[in-house]
């Protein structure tokens, strides 16, 4: 290179960091608040939403654009209220692509705050849809480096087909979480199919229907209207749960489905937010299940769900029992085991459940107590009704004298080696169950 050449670059060189900094120097005093009612109106134009901004600001280190609680309001049919809201964004710009490329790249977007709540109607239809289905306005700001939410809040309920508000299924509080790689273009419109970002996410509680869960994480995925939360991690009722959880909003009526496996739940803390099973038992947890459905539109927006799992619980008590005098004349022939203490006690309890149709069906009950099992099979309503149906054999598991034996067979009890058993059914309802000996073969003592 000649002395002349380098002389050359070094002059361009100076001549462009110079211009940088004019740039940056008016950038410094330039009022990007005049432009926020530009900025409205472009958002109105690509989202088909009213839009809400109370102040711009621009900030040079880094580069980055400050909007001031915005606001995306719903559109009808939906309620007055809004889609979405944030006390903040920060726009993080690439300087490098502005001032060289005079590209408008985001290194990262800041949401502070946000508060997401989503409303799908009868119609399938979401507030967070583009009303303006032959708009070819779209949301474009290309691939963003790095997305970071800070205590966010997201709502999920349905309208019911009156049009009136419906309860609330899923809720989401204090959320926080980074994304790589987002591609806004690909989770606003519906007919992508490539995933639009996927990053790991901390919240302070979600509650799907009556369930909550605290202390969750969990790995996020998005696409065009469905959610992926993979790895999950979560305290529940005193216990620990793990699993995975799929939303699609694509068709008509949400639907999602799950898998989870959990330890050591608190059955009394599990049943509290449940009016008929408050109080109803006590013990400790285990199992997995699998549930999937869609979401409806109506006061039981659950209702259609469907799944299958197995429990175990153990060293618990189902302390309305003892109040049912059906169960106690059963229980009072055995005059030695430790059950004579706490009838209503159990060491172990296993079953399976299919649930379909707002009924569970429990093919498999293996009831371990303190000197007394129990074997049965059966189901339950939980449309509201909470219908009971089992038939069982309890067997009290030591030996009791003649006299005793002798008046539990006048009584319908069989004995076979010198232990009693009894079937019975169970019917009523989960708040006044009703227990009723059934007739049994006699054999040999």
């Amino acid at each position: 290179m000649t002395r002349r050449s380098g002389r050359t670059l070094f002059v361009f060189g100076v001549a462009a960091i110079f211009l940088a900094a004019l740039v940056l120097i008016a950038l410094s005093v330039f009022n990007a608040d005049r432009y926020r009612a530009k900025l409205i109106s472009y958002l109105q134009e690509r989202t088909g939403k009213p839009i809400e901004i109370s102040h711009i600001s621009i900030t040079l280190s880094p580069l980055s654009l400050r909007i001031e609680n915005f606001g995306m309001k719903n559109s009808p049919p939906f309620p007055p209220g809004y889609t979405a809201k944030a006390a903040s964004i920060e726009v993080q710009i690439d300087t490098r692509q502005l001032l060289f490329h005079r590209r408008f790249v985001i290194n990262t977007l800041l949401l502070d705050r946000p508060d997401i709540n989503l409303i799908s109607d009868a119609s399938g239809s979401w507030n967070f849809d583009n009303p303006r289905a032959d708009s070819r306005a779209s949301l474009a700001l290309g691939e963003i480096g790095n997305v970071e939410i800070q205590h966010g809040q997201l709502v999920a309920s349905n309208h019911l087909p009156s049009n009136s508000p419906g309860p609330v299924f899923l809720e989401v509080h204090d959320l926080n979480g980074t994304f790589d790689h987002v591609d806004l273009s690909a989770i606003v419109n519906p007919s992508s199919r490539s995933m639009g970002g996927q990053g790991i996410v901390r919240a302070d509680r979600l509650s799907f229907g009556a369930i909550d869960a605290g202390n969750l994480s969990f790995k996020l995925q998005l696409w065009a209207q469905q959610v992926f939360l993979a790895e999950v991690k979560a305290d529940v009722s005193g216990g620990h749960a793990t699993g995975a959880l799929f939303f699609d909003l694509t068709g008509k009526r949400p639907a999602f489905r799950t898998s989870a496996g959990f330890a050591e739940i608190d059955v009394a803390k599990l049943l509290d937010p449940f009016e008929n099973g408050r109080g109803k038992m006590t013990g400790r947890m285990a199992g997995d299940l699998t549930l999937s459905g869609e979401i409806q539109h109506s006061v039981r927006p659950l209702a259609g769900i469907r799944g299958s799992g197995h429990v175990v619980l153990t060293r618990g008590e189902v302390p309305d029992l003892e109040l049912n005098a059906n169960l106690e004349k059963l229980i009072r022939y055995n005059n030695h085991g430790p059950s004579t203490a706490k009838p209503s006690s159990f060491e172990r309890i296993s079953t399976d459940f299919q649930l379909a149709n707002l009924r569970i069906r429990n093919e498999t009950i293996d009831i371990d107590g303190y000197g007394v099992d129990v074997d049965g099979a059966g189901s339950f309503n939980v449309d509201g009704s909470n219908e009971l149906n089992y038939d069982g054999i309890a067997k009290i598991t030591t030996r009791q004298g003649f006299f005793m034996n002798t008046f539990a067979r006048l009584a319908g009890a069989n004995v076979k080696n010198g232990l009693l058993s009894f079937p019975f059914h169970v019917s009523g309802t989960i708040e006044a169950p009703v227990f009723s000996k059934t007739a049994v073969h006699q054999s040999g003592s």
